[in-house]
């Protein structure tokens, strides 16, 4: 092998690599560079073009390939993964190792990729200094300048620097780099993610000063009436320049100066700003410093906040604050690891749209581009090391039960002294490099690793650093009862995926808790977000706010990780992978190009900036409840009121002035509109932002409240009450004619065949026209959702999937006013299992040819909770228009329709709803009063007196359980329609706890009626 063995040598994780530093970017005179870097005259941007060849194995590489000439690939952009380049492969692993476990070794079939490229160099008397930075290498690098070795370094997602200047010549150089796939700090390196590889975050070139300074740490105190702050220097060399630093407000106002000689001692420089503007992301004020020396300038900004911890409860600026963030990788179809500014935008500016208020760097710290942005849009940031080892526990265990699983996991890298450096220099690099950020509100040491003198070592380090932020580690309650262990620099109780009731318990016992001291409660990950999901925000919600100690969480997971390709999106196994997790990868709250999940758009009305708290109609009274943690409801919204009867608005205001509401607190507002006088009605207010902030514009809807008025005489919606007293004069006579199989109901423009041995309707024809493509069916099936993936287990083993229908009897008469009754008894099981369900099927058909059924069912509560119950039509094709009463427009499930409201709604079959991109069940609605599903001609009608669901699609779902991508989808050739009594709920069961009981549908007995009535559409 031609390159020293770092990359299997614990003792070199970096070589001639620079000390870890403050991101910044210097420039020969005032400005700011930090975002639009390329405009320093002393930065020099080295992505774009490079030459590129890849190699099976670091031992298949041309001898002496660093020199000029060794040979040439093909042309690439950089940044970049090396897999968009088409070479390699993708593989998708969620906790595993790709490679057999031998740390510090890895195969040595290591593919690797060797980059090249020129550029030109000259050098600037002010600033004759150059320093090489790679800001993101997938795994490890090495680096040649001109044919001679500069250095090598690991960790992914840092910043790696390297002094070049001797190495350099005027004029064109030639950069040789060397990126291998794994390296011994892939051990470290096992996060949940699409497993890429290259050099996919910028490169460029500093100019510096031969005296300069190297690095400054930012740290703002609050005190009475303002802000003391320290600002620690340090300096290239035993020299410091001349220099002098002063600090603009907001408004870009000097409002502090100060000069230093080189004799002056000030590596430490304390200044007090009065009446400061404090940065939360409600108002993310934030503070220029200008660091000027004789031949440079360095522009920065700071915020003053201070975060802390008083008796269990998590504080900003002394506010108690709830966190309602999301997980974030560094994911994109195309792109890969690789995120531009661009990119970097879009996401923040979808996440603000949508009421995200914090971020959690999941798994490894963000681009440095990133915290500007953070800063300035206003997100509170876990950043979080370059961390995790969660393969340590998928090895080979004779006995593999939960309490091995917590005795040996910290064995080989966590609690093992080898592995301290290098987890102690993962967490330095985070730290230093992004600690002027205000936005970083807490130092997450890393994920899923377990704990031990590894993680003690870089929680004391962190500590001793930084005493302005917390430490957080959800791993540390993974250790074995071997020895005691130090707990005493975490400052919050992390968990991932709790139930309802363990977030009870650690309030309500708190002699239960793992640990004793009174911590924050905090969900790093909770409501995992995998297809039709999450389906509990709500109850979280509630439980976030009924204890002060619950500080919120961290949504699992903003995007759907996949790969784009002509067909449509991939995920693990699509790529020939010999390991791999499947669609876990696919858990967002958007789609892999950014389309909004249903999902996200429930989470932005949960965590909506106010809510009703009750309503007097006689006075009007309106009580709201300001959940913003820092500004007054007036200024931040103004309210629309829209008065809702049966699905209509019948009357809609602004009101842009509220009385004051501040954080925290309820205020009343009065309703002066028309209230209506019958049907079911609804008072809906939607909260419009009332001025501009970073991300948003002026009347930018940021939720919406709807609360039920009082019912009047007339009750639910007037076209749900169907066709139970209707005129018969004006329609013929019905006859029946029944054979053993069948029963023909025939009137002056209809023909019904129902069939006996299914209990149920096998042809409708009215008029002309035939509705129906195939039999009726009793339905409890459901395309499982991602978060059905466990319960589906059960459903299966109880036939649910593969029910049959037994009728017993079946009566069938003409009743005095005209209309037909056919009553049958039937049953649902599936083969060699007792019956699931015992069901009285009442038929009326009327002489206008409206029937009306009433389903009286009984459970064996032996069986485990129904995914649905209800009918299952296939309409024809031509029927793909649907309007209907309920909750939408999207998708609405019982513990899923806080993004829904009621109201009458219309679309397309094809069009109105998505299908997931692992298909699954979706597109169904909640709480409908009626449904209608037309064509040009013909019309389709069904409704109740008490809410149901339906859903309409073009699949069936079955094709949709079988399918594994959303492009395989082939349409059943007619429109299926589910009448649903109820559905359970969607939960968040892929990763996390079952669904709660309350929405698990498992009534032992209930009924349900319909109105159906086929016919001509009407306008």
């Amino acid at each position: 092998m031609q390159i020293p063995g770092y990359f299997e040598d614990m003792n070199y994780l970096h070589v001639n690599t620079e000390p870890d530093r403050a991101y910044y970017i210097p420039a020969s005179g005032k400005g700011c560079y930090f975002l639009d870097r390329e405009k320093s005259d002393r930065f020099l941007l080295l992505s774009g073009s490079w030459q590129f060849q890849y190699f099976e194995s670091v031992y298949d590489l041309p001898q002496e390939f660093w020199k000029e000439g060794a040979g040439k690939g093909k042309e690439v952009q950089v940044p970049a993964v090396w897999q968009s380049y088409g070479v390699d492969g993708n593989q998708y692993i969620n906790t595993r190792y790709p490679f057999p476990f031998d740390p510090p070794y890895v195969p040595r079939e290591n593919p690797c990729g060797l980059y090249e490229r020129s550029f030109e160099y000259k050098c600037c008397l002010d600033a004759p200094e150059a320093f090489l930075n790679f800001e993101g290498v997938d795994s490890c690098f090495y680096v040649w300048i001109n044919g001679i070795f500069v250095g090598y370094s690991q960790v992914s997602h840092s910043t790696s620097e390297f002094h070049i200047t001797r190495y350099l010549k005027e004029g064109e150089n030639r950069l040789t780099v060397l990126v291998l796939k794994w390296c011994d700090g892939s051990y470290l390196e096992d996060q949940d993610k699409l497993r890429m590889s290259g050099i996919f975050r910028d490169v460029y070139v500093l100019r510096r000063p031969k005296e300069a300074v190297r690095d400054y740490f930012i740290r703002p105190y609050i005190r009475e009436n303002g802000a003391e702050v320290c600002m620690e220097l340090s300096f290239y060399g035993n020299s410091r320049p001349d220099g002098r630093i002063r600090v603009l407000d907001p408004e870009g106002k000097a409002v502090w100066e100060q000069s230093w000689n080189e004799t002056a001692d000030r590596d430490q420089i304390r200044f007090y700003l009065e009446n400061c503007r404090l940065w939360t992301a409600e108002t993310p004020w934030l503070y220029t410093v200008e660091i000027q020396t004789e031949k440079e300038w360095i522009t920065d900004r700071f915020g003053i906040r201070e975060i802390s911890v008083e008796n269990g409860v998590l504080f900003i600026n002394k506010t108690p604050v709830k966190f309602h963030g999301v997980n974030r990788h560094d994911s994109d179809p195309v792109t890969g690891y690789a995120i531009s500014r661009q990119q970097m935008e879009r996401d923040l500016k979808l996440m603000k749209e949508h009421n995200v208020n914090a971020v959690r760097t999941s798994h490894y710290p963000n681009s440095p581009q990133y915290y500007h942005l953070f800063d300035e849009m206003g997100f509170y940031v876990m950043d979080e090391a370059d961390n995790e080892s969660h393969g340590t526990d998928k090895v080979f265990k004779k006995v593999d039960d939960w309490d091995t699983h917590v005795k040996k996991w910290n064995r080989p890298i966590a609690d093992n002294p080898a592995y301290t450096e290098a987890v102690l220099d993962r967490t330095r690099r985070c730290v230093e490099r992004d600690k002027n950020h205000a936005s970083v509100l807490m130092w997450s040491m890393g994920n899923e690793s377990a704990y031990g003198c590894a993680f003690e070592a870089a929680m004391a380090w962190t500590k001793e650093r930084d005493d302005t932020r917390l430490c957080h580690y959800e791993g540390a309650r993974y250790v074995p009862d071997v020895k005691k262990y130090d707990f005493s620099n975490m400052d919050l109780y992390s968990r991932m995926y709790p139930d309802q009731e363990e977030i009870i318990r650690y309030f309500e016992e708190q002699e239960s808790r793992t640990f004793s001291e009174n911590l924050p409660f905090m969900m790093c990950e909770y409501a995992h977000a995998m297809g039709n999901g999450p389906g509990d925000l709500e109850d979280y919600f509630e439980l976030i706010h009924r204890y002060d100690g619950m500080c919120g969480g961290f949504i699992w997971e903003w995007c759907d990780h996949a790969v784009k390709t002509e067909s449509g999106f991939l995920y693990g196994g699509d790529f020939g992978e010999e390991l791999h997790d499947g669609n876990f990868c696919v858990d967002g709250l958007v789609s892999p190009n950014r389309i909004p999940h249903p999902g996200l758009r429930e989470f932005k009305n949960v965590y909506r900036p106010a809510r009703i708290q009750s309503a007097d109609w006689e006075t009007g009274a309106i009580v709201f409840k300001n959940y913003m943690d820092f500004t007054d409801l007036k200024d931040y919204v103004y309210l629309k009121w829209e008065a809702v009867q049966d699905g209509i608005i019948i009357e809609e205001s602004i009101q842009k002035e509220l009385p004051s509401v501040l954080p925290h607190t309820c205020g009343t507002v009065y309703y002066t509109g028309k209230l209506p006088e019958n049907g079911s009605c609804f008072l809906r207010v939607r909260y419009l932002l009332k001025s501009p902030v970073p991300g948003l514009k002026e009347g930018w809807e940021l939720g919406f409240d709807e609360i039920r008025m009082p019912e009047t005489a007339a009750g639910r919606q007037e076209k749900a009450l169907g066709c139970e007293s209707r005129p018969a004069a004006c329609f013929g006579a019905l006859t029946l004619e029944q054979t053993e199989r069948r029963i023909t109901v025939t009137g002056a423009d209809f023909t019904y065949v129902y069939d006996t041995f299914s209990g149920a309707f096998s042809g409708i024809r009215k008029g002309e026209k035939e509705y129906l493509i195939r039999p009726m069916e009793y339905n409890i099936w459901r395309a499982p959702t991602d978060n059905d993936r466990k319960i589906r287990l059960e459903w299966e083993r109880a036939g649910y999937d593969r029910t049959k229908v037994r009728t017993y009897t079946t009566e069938a008469r003409l009743r005095e006013d005209g209309s037909a009754e056919l009553v049958t008894e039937l049953s649902l099981s599936a083969v060699h299992i007792q019956r699931i369900l015992n069901i009285k099927a009442s038929w009326l058909i009327h002489r206008d040819g409206c029937i009306q059924v009433k389903l009286d069912v009984k459970k064996d509560m032996e069986f485990p909770f129904l995914p649905r119950f209800g009918l299952r039509l296939f309409l024809d094709q031509s029927l793909d228009r649907v309007r209907y009463c309920g909750m939408g427009p999207d998708e609405s499930y019982p513990d899923k329709h806080q993004a829904s409201w009621h109201g009458i709604f219309e679309g397309d079959v094809r069009t109105m709803h998505r299908p997931y991109l692992k298909p699954q069940e979706y597109g169904s609605h909640w709480d409908c009063s009626w449904c209608e599903i037309s064509g040009e001609e013909m019309s389709f009608q069904a409704s109740s007196k008490e809410g149901f669901m339906f859903q309409a699609c073009e699949y069936t779902q079955e094709e949709l359980s079988e399918k594994a991508h959303d492009f395989e989808l082939k349409e059943v050739g007619c429109t299926v329609l589910c009448l649903d009594h109820n559905q359970s709920g969607i939960g968040s069961g892929s990763c996390g706890p079952q669904l709660l009981e309350k929405y698990q549908f498992n009534e032992p007995e209930f009924s349900r009626t319909w109105v159906i009535t086929p016919g001509k559409r009407k306008e």
